[in-house]
């Protein structure tokens, strides 16, 4: 995580601690601070995948229980009247984290008019203004925090280190990651699986042998790839460009070479968190232009009431993939499904699953698709620098008419199976060593398109802080 990802964390959680100070001053209840620990659990996890690190990062000793007595006697409807407060607070969390300072300085305005004991929210709304650049606005803040709420050392050292750094406004950040790499590949040219297959059916049926060319080819290559992305305005919108080449050592007619770029954009609508991504790519094969690609994909997070380190997003979205140099074979896909993802400090797991639909040209081979997606990935830090990898993802395709009538008579099913296995072992500061392990088995009713291929890859990454 970054000094400035570190800064923000470290604020946001001496804000929840404050906030639970000012409460338990009023004599507010024991079970409520319990609360504020697990929003801080929360926020850390959040903020955490904010600035892409794993790495532990201690929670702050929250304020100690100083309202027992006093907390016997709070209403039901004082009660509901702070989880309503809450729920705003977590709304203004969530910008923050999201990177949309904006929309967070207009929540926190509203919990300020609601709850002008809220120290947490004054806090937070200073930070934001000389974030932003302004400077008067933010000492305002500052000296409203002083006078009104005494902040414990802690907060005081916050507001100070803000003070000597300045409010120069906001910044654009940027984050760009390097990886070269040597791998062996089992099958380059995905070449099928058995060299039998036949044409036509009954009387007519011809049984044939492939050429070798057309069988699997072993191959060792040479890996580069480059990402870079930046904020693009100061409420959330990111833009990324990807580029990645593999060169063959001798199969060079597999060479490919691939760039994609686009824009996502974070956003709240009420409880409901939204985030789109536009992008769009170009995939060269043999040094030359074989597929074009447009992407349109949203992730819908509700309002789901979820134990702790657990989110669940919906996704839905829509490809288009254009192929120069074939004809007929065009396709538009839409998918829709949902993601379930847990994380904790040393673990980060997701789960998705859903449904496909292809829709291509009327003149295209085995015509319109229908399927389903499944994956599963993970990470674990084991001991004190290693992390290791574990995926596996599996696709299920079905034509809705013959293949070829005549030729190839059957209606064509695909599975695919992907299983892979990482290792990434920290050498220094922004340096790293990956190990990579990967199995494809593409088992298909059509024998021509079935194919088997094995992968090892090691490779050296380079990332910004």
């Amino acid at each position: 995580m970054s000094f400035a990802g570190r800064l923000v964390l470290r604020a946001l959680l001496f804000s929840l601690a404050f906030a639970a100070c000012a409460r338990a001053d009023d004599g507010s209840s024991h079970v409520l601070q319990t609360q504020d620990e697990g929003i801080a659990l929360k926020l850390e996890m959040a903020v955490s995948r904010q600035f892409r690190d794993h790495e532990p990062v201690p929670l702050l000793a929250m304020a100690e229980d100083r309202g027992n007595e006093a907390s016997r006697g709070i209403s039901l409807g004082s009660g509901r009247t702070y989880l309503a407060q809450q729920e705003l607070y977590m709304d203004a969390l969530h910008s923050i984290a999201e990177g949309r300072p904006d929309d967070a300085t207009d929540v926190l305005t509203r919990m300020i008019e609601q709850e002008p004991q809220h120290a947490g929210a004054w806090l937070d709304l200073a930070i934001i203004q000389c974030e932003l650049g302004n400077a008067a606005e933010a000492e305002r803040l500052f000296r409203i925090i002083e006078d009104r709420f005494s902040p414990p050392p802690g907060i005081q050292e916050v507001i100070a280190a803000h003070r000597a750094k300045g409010c120069h406004g906001w910044q654009a950040r940027s984050q760009w990651s390097l990886m070269l790499g040597r791998g062996i590949d089992s099958n380059v040219n995905q070449g099928a699986s058995s060299p039998n297959f036949s044409i036509g059916s009954g009387s007519s049926r011809v049984d044939l042998q492939l050429l070798p060319e057309y069988l699997p080819q072993h191959d060792q290559y040479t890996l580069l790839s480059a990402e870079y992305s930046r904020n693009l305005n100061k409420n959330g919108t990111v833009g990324f460009v990807q580029l990645r080449s593999r060169e063959n050592d001798s199969l060079t007619r597999y060479n490919t070479t691939s760039l994609r770029f686009g824009i996502e954009h974070p956003w709240r609508i009420g409880d409901w968190g939204v985030r789109a991504t536009g992008a769009a790519g170009f995939l060269t094969l043999g040094n030359q232009l074989y597929q074009k690609q447009g992407q349109i994909q949203v992730r819908v997070a509700p309002p789901l009431q979820l134990p702790d380190h657990f989110r669940f997003n919906v996704l839905t979205g829509l490809t288009r993939v254009q192929y120069a140099t074939l004809a007929n074979y065009d396709s538009n896909t839409i998918e829709t499904g949902g993601l379930l993802a847990y994380q904790d400090n040393k673990t980060q797991v997701e789960a998705s699953a859903g449904y496909l639909t292809d829709r291509g040209g009327t003149a295209r081979l085995g015509g319109d698709r229908t399927g389903w997606f499944a994956s599963i990935q993970g990470n674990v830090r084991v001991g004190n620098n290693l992390t290791g990898e574990l995926g596996w993802s599996h696709q299920h395709w079905l034509s809705t008419s013959a293949y070829s009538p005549g030729l190839i008579d059957q209606i064509r099913r695909q599975d695919t199976e992907l299983l892979r296995a990482a290792l990434v072992v920290p050498i220094k500061p922004q340096h790293s060593l990956h190990i990579e392990l990967r199995q494809v088995r593409n088992n298909e009713n059509i024998s021509i398109f079935q194919y088997n291929s094995q992968l090892l890859q090691v490779s050296w990454q380079w990332q910004n802080p």
